[in-house]
């Protein structure tokens, strides 16, 4: 049994640090990231089975490709602002206190901020093994490899 200082058990969400790299994407799509900022919060406590990102978009920012995962789930909760649900069978406004969850291989999604105000929400997911990326508008595609996302082209040729 792991034990731990109580005052490492609990932090502020706004005071964790937010992830060196703003993306894992090759270009052409990794500086479509740029209005997007990450705090990593559930790799500061060591969690394993799911992952927990604190995301703010900025405006125009998009918090990922259009895609969907062949084995993880992910959900998002809306803190601040009104994103844009965008997927492949439409979009839907968000608001604060709204949230949204994908099963694995089900509709492709993205959050836009299509507004002049940052959004701030919550995005969780599972960390199954051996999931692929799909990304219906783009020429991409990915697979979680050991040591982290592998993107290719459609075509299987590297980028």
């Amino acid at each position: 049994m792991k034990t731990s200082e109580p005052n490492t058990l609990a932090i502020r969400a706004s005071d964790a640090p937010l992830r060196t790299k703003p993306s894992n994407y090759p270009e052409p799509f990794f500086s479509r990231m740029a209005k997007r900022e990450k705090r990593v919060l559930g790799d500061l406590f060591g969690l394993k089975n799911f992952g927990v990102n604190l995301t703010r978009l900025h405006p125009g920012g998009e918090s990922a490709l259009l895609h969907r995962h062949s084995k993880q789930d992910e959900f998002v909760y809306i803190l601040e602002g009104m994103p844009t649900l965008v997927t492949d069978v439409g979009e839907k406004q968000l608001e604060p206190g709204m949230c949204a969850g994908f099963p694995a291989g089900d509709v492709a999604h993205q959050l836009v901020n299509r507004t002049e105000t940052d959004v701030v929400y919550l995005e969780i997911g599972d960390r199954t093994p051996g999931d692929e990326g799909s990304y219906p508008q783009d020429d991409l595609q990915a697979v979680m490899g050991p040591n982290g996302w592998v993107f290719t082209h459609k075509d299987g040729q590297p980028y």
